[in-house]
C-alpha cells in the first residue's frame, strides 16, 4: 500500500483545493475527499491500474459533491452586501469581493457549479469535463453559459441597485 500512500500524498492538496472550490467549505471538502479516499483505498489495486488514476479521483470527487443530499451536507450560505466603496488596494475589499464571489458560486445549482469548477479552476476543456460528468460537450458548454448568465446578471442587477440608490 506504499503506492497508495505515495499518490494519496502526491494528490490531497489538489484534491483538497478542488473539493474546496466546489463545496465552498474547507470542512466540508475535508470530508468530501477522506469519503472519497476510503472508497479509493478499498478498490486501490483497480485504480492504479488506470492510466490517469488522478482523473479517475478528480471523479470520484465530483460525483461524491453532485451527489450529496440536502438533509446530510445542508449547506450555509452568508448572506451580506459588498460595502459600497471597493478600492483595489483595500484587504477588506479584496476579501468582500472575494466572499461575494463564494455567495455566487454557491447559489448555482451543483452541476453548473462542477463546471465552473473544473472549466476555470481546473482549467479542463469541455471534452474532459464532459467525459467526467457522462454528458455531452454541449451540455458543458449549455452549464458553463447559463452559470456564467446566472454570475453575471447577479453582478449586473447589483450595481443597477446602488446606481438608483445613489
Amino acid at each position: 500500500m506504499a503506492d497508495y500512500e505515495n499518490f494519496v500524498r502526491a494528490h490531497l492538496p489538489r484534491l483538497l483545493r478542488y473539493a474546496t472550490m466546489l463545496t465552498g467549505e474547507r470542512e466540508q471538502a475535508a470530508d468530501l475527499v477522506q469519503d472519497v479516499l476510503v472508497k479509493v483505498y478499498r478498490r486501490w489495486s483497480r485504480i492504479s491500474d488506470l492510466d490517469r488514476p488522478d482523473r479517475y479521483v478528480v471523479r470520484m470527487v465530483t460525483n461524491g459533491y453532485l451527489s450529496w443530499r440536502r438533509s446530510r451536507w445542508a449547506r450555509l450560505i452568508a448572506t451580506g452586501d459588498l460595502p459600497d466603496e471597493v478600492r483595489a488596494d483595500d484587504f477588506a475589499s479584496d476579501h468582500a469581493l472575494r466572499e461575494d464571489m463564494w455567495q455566487r458560486l454557491g447559489r448555482l445549482p451543483r452541476r453548473q457549479r462542477a463546471v465552473v469548477v473544473l472549466r476555470y479552476y481546473e482549467q479542463w476543456d469541455d471534452a474532459e469535463i464532459a467525459d467526467l460528468l457522462g454528458c455531452a460537450q454541449a451540455t458543458v458548454r449549455t452549464h458553463a453559459h447559463r452559470a456564467l448568465t446566472t454570475l453575471r446578471t447577479g453582478l449586473t442587477v447589483e450595481k443597477m441597485a446602488k446606481v438608483k440608490e445613489s
